[in-house]
């Protein structure tokens, strides 16, 4: 792997950050607007539950890059699947026992953020 392979990885996630970023709060903007703050609210959470493993993740991903570092980079990107379930977990867990959110529309924003993200990644992936 080039160091320029990580630059790219690293700008391919940023964008792929921002799409799910920008489809989650029109989303919540939608469901404000439409529904009512409560449920507004809870598609935003699930949606943050999805955009922040991802952006933790993507910095673990691409920390390191070249054939001589070939032993870091799958460390390092082992490491960061790991933390992007844990912190996974933690969020649900605090937005469930800690916030006050309707589940289904959390469940939706999640989902919705985490499809828009892989969308994301294969519309770049087809473009190369």
């Amino acid at each position: 792997m080039r160091p320029d392979l990580a630059a790219n990885g690293k700008k391919i996630a940023k964008r792929a950050i921002a799409t799910q970023a920008l489809v989650s709060t029109i989303l919540s903007a939608i469901f404000m607007l439409s529904m009512g703050f409560l449920p507004g609210l809870s598609v935003f959470t699930g949606a943050l539950i999805s955009i922040l493993p991802n952006s933790v993740f993507a910095v673990f991903a691409f920390r390191y890059a070249g054939a001589r570092q070939n032993q870091q980079v799958a460390r390092s990107f082992s490491q960061g699947a790991k933390v992007k379930l844990a912190l996974s977990i933690i969020l649900f867990v605090i937005a469930f026992k800690g916030l006050n959110v309707i589940p289904l529309a959390l469940f939706l924003g999640y989902a919705i953020a985490t499809v828009s993200y892989w969308l994301a990644l294969l519309q770049q992936h087809q473009q190369r």
